[in-house]
């Protein structure tokens, strides 16, 4: 099969960066690796008609200049721009602290700065650019953004090829099966942990790499930190950091018990499911048709929730989310809180009979909306 697209025919949800930038302020753009952080900012760069500079943070000597943090040489750095563009700006240290300089000392200076590591970046530019910045995260290319070249009828037709294989922007690309496993493994195996192993409190990939395994086979299961650290050999303590570590450098997401303490909710436990589904299936490798699969259920929930993130995100959609449980097995996938009012999702790739809302959660949610996802309604609830 051809590829689905090729890059310049995708509007991202965030073009034009424009709409987002402000003198006196840090744009900073964060996101998984290899999702098209670089390529958003390149492009914007082509067309704006601000004289900008442009940077990495790999660069050696950026790092020495702007990590001194003294204003002479800080300033210098930037002098005679109108707008200043740090890619892969965790390679920096200290960099919030110098783009508060930047910002503080030049009025009306632009900066953009976009990061994969999100636990780094966070922690450097957090409290220096307080009230300061502006954070967006960029995901894997979203239904809602392939909207902007196919229509809804030819996006349901490759809907078993993204829950395969999921929306990284190079394996949409990719102009065959062949291609599309070879680019998810190498980012599964060169790219997803690379800076988890940077931490240095990290020693372990193999125990990285048996989590991420454990976790793809308990998509939309709950998950039991004593059980997995059993099963790797390691600590609960480890296990809960390991997946910290996992959720901020954006790999998986966790997804926790809705409660209002009534009896019979569970609501100490908690679900973890990946940014991408194709990931998911590189970590085990598992790329068979969906005919040829036991887990489809699986995969058609994880898919749903990470695009629901992906629409809430890019559609200022603000939101509490959770899965609900009760002791007695009754449960639903998604609950969001917004506005005050509660709007619960079940996720259903084939549902065989109608399916009617818990009678649990009709009882303690009476104003509560409940609705269920399907292959034949699912780009409404994406869209």
């Amino acid at each position: 099969m051809e590829s689905l697209y090729t890059p310049a025919m995708i509007t991202r949800a965030y073009t034009p960066l424009d709409a987002y930038l402000q003198p006196g302020k840090v744009l900073v753009i964060y996101g998984p690796r290899r999702v098209g952080k670089t390529t958003l900012l390149q492009d914007f760069l082509a067309h704006t008609s601000f004289r900008y500079k442009l940077d990495s943070g790999d660069n050696i000597t950026t790092q020495q200049v702007l990590s001194s943090l003294e204003f002479r040489q800080v300033l210098g750095y930037a002098e005679g721009y109108e707008l200043l563009a740090i890619d892969e700006a965790q390679g920096i240290p200290r960099i919030g602290q110098a783009l508060k300089i930047i910002v503080d000392q030049m009025p009306g200076m632009r900066v953009i700065a976009t990061g994969s590591s999100s636990f780094e970046l966070a922690g450097q530019v957090g409290e220096p650019l307080t009230g300061r910045k502006r954070t967006l995260i960029l995901f894997p290319i979203a239904q809602a953004e392939l909207l902007s070249r196919y229509n809804r009828h030819e996006l349901r037709e490759h809907l078993p090829e993204f829950l395969v294989f999921g929306s990284y922007p190079e394996v949409i690309e990719a102009s065959s099966r062949h291609a599309r496993i070879e680019t998810l493994v190498e980012i599964a195996n060169s790219y997803l942990l690379k800076d988890i192993l940077a931490f240095d409190r990290v020693r372990s990939s193999r125990t990285l790499s048996n989590l991420l395994r454990l976790l793809a086979f308990q998509v939309g299961s709950e998950v039991s930190y004593s059980e997995l650290a059993g099963q790797l050999g390691i600590d609960t303590k480890t296990v809960q950091r390991y997946l910290d570590l996992l959720e901020k450098t954006f790999v998986i997401f966790r997804l926790g018990a809705f409660s209002r303490n009534l009896r019979q909710e569970i609501s100490n436990r908690a679900k973890y499911y990946f940014f991408d589904n194709g990931i998911r299936n590189a970590l085990i490798a598992q790329f068979n048709d969906l005919d040829q699969r036991n887990d489809v259920g699986q995969l058609w929930e994880n898919f749903i929730l990470v695009e629901r993130m992906k629409r809430r995100a890019y559609a200022s959609i603000y939101a509490n989310v959770y899965f609900w449980r009760t002791y007695d097995q009754q449960e639903i996938d998604l609950v969001e809180e917004r506005e005050g009012k509660l709007f619960g999702y079940e996720c259903k790739w084939s549902p065989r009979k109608a399916i009617t809302a818990p009678k649990s959660w009709l009882a303690a949610y009476p104003e509560a909306r409940w609705e269920v996802i399907t292959p034949e309604n699912y780009l409404d609830f994406l869209t």
